[in-house]
């Protein structure tokens, strides 16, 4: 290279060792065998695998990362034949992600994903257009549901499949790990319903719990915490290296989900994919929204509680409520959290002693995921 070629960007952590090429193969074999499966069944079922694809094409594949890098940090190493059970891995938690957002884009009524409409949008207006009879909204909101459906299924069988030919000992945590994060996310569906139900504003301290329990069982251990440990698994690391995955998964996860939740509010369109303000449109209890009510005057107060979760909120309302987030302290307070939370999982991080390259690039991706604009 001459002296004065500029240096090669650095890759971006899901693209070393071929990582995204090699996730992004699995998911186009599960898709090419739905095709085939579906069209056996009905030619009418084309359109659920085309909605399958669209939203597993792209995504930042944060999850498979996670696992695979994981298992390069607990001794994981290319040749040594479990390689491709960690990208199969990757590709089964892909799968699982793919089933929560069907899921939760009809919970949370939500319009757009990743800049299209999310899925029962999409159906909904399928059958306006078509002109066929009874509800478009239930069509919609029914096809999504079992869109859903259908991917996890397909990550039990991707996992199943990843498994094959490893010892049974470590397939068997592997599988367990896998089935207690599917149970625990279900779970934090539930309370997240339950926490958008109950009385808001009344008892802040009881709020924030509630949201930050939602946080860590609906997002942060599944995000980071469950992939890093089944990587660890999948390298057969000892009950101790599995034991001190929590101590720097869960602090990282839920320092995500709070970044997730700033962007709900003050991320760009262009760059979220979602409508400005979406979370607000939404009603999304979150830790944000909280801190702000504890500081809040009585019109910044009722400003809050009138507003979110009117789905019609219009941008000048949307711009007045974060400057209520902004003004009572509560995005300061948040991203103060996100960096404790931070700091917490890389001094937990140091102290894992975990192996080269595997080690940085985790430090790499942690960085990602709490620094992130999308």
């Amino acid at each position: 290279m001459p002296a004065d070629a500029p240096a090669p960007a650095p890759s971006l952590p899901v693209d070393r060792e071929n990582l995204r090429p090699d996730v992004d193969t699995a998911l186009r074999g599960f898709l090419d065998a739905q095709r085939t499966q579906l069209a056996a069944i009905s030619a009418d079922a084309a359109p659920l695998a085309e909605a399958t694809a669209a939203l597993l094409t792209g995504g930042k594949r944060l999850r498979a990362a996670f696992c695979y890098w994981s298992w390069r940090a607990h001794g994981g190493q290319v040749d040594d034949g479990r390689r491709t059970a960690a990208v199969r891995t990757g590709a089964a938690l892909e799968l699982f992600q793919a089933a929560a957002l069907f899921h939760d884009d009809v919970m949370d009524n939500s319009d757009t994903r990743r800049g299209r409409p999310a899925a029962h949008r999409a159906f909904a207006e399928h059958h306006r257009d078509a002109g066929w009879s009874g509800s478009d909204v239930q069509y919609g909101s029914s096809s999504a549901i079992l869109l859903g459906d259908l991917c996890l299924i397909a990550s039990q069988a991707e996992i199943r499949d990843a498994l094959v030919g490893v010892p049974d000992d470590v397939a068997l945590r592997t599988r367990t790990l896998f089935d207690d994060m599917q149970t625990e996310v279900t779970v934090g569906q539930y309370l997240d319903v339950l926490a958008q139900a109950v009385p808001w504003g009344v008892d802040l301290d009881a709020d924030e719990t509630r949201a930050r329990a939602v946080i860590r069982s609906k997002s942060a251990r599944y995000s980071v915490e469950h992939p890093l440990a089944l990587g660890a698994a999948l390298a057969g690391a000892s009950e101790d290296a599995l034991a001190a995955v929590p101590t720097y998964g869960l602090p990282l996860g839920e320092a995500f989900q709070l970044r997730d939740d700033v962007l709900g509010v003050f991320g760009d369109p262009s760059v979220t994919g979602k409508p400005a303000g979406d979370d607000l449109r939404e009603g999304k209890r979150t830790v944000l929204v909280s801190r702000a009510l504890r500081t809040a005057t009585p019109a910044q107060r009722a400003l809050l509680l009138e507003s979110l979760g009117d789905p019609d909120l219009d941008l000048g309302t949307v711009d007045a409520l974060r400057g209520v987030l902004v003004e009572t302290g509560a995005v300061a307070a948040v991203e103060q959290l996100i960096a404790d939370l931070t700091d917490e999982a890389f001094t937990a991080l140091d102290a894992a002693d975990l192996a080269s390259p595997g080690a940085e690039t985790v430090a790499d991706l942690a960085r990602a995921a709490v620094q992130r604009t999308a």
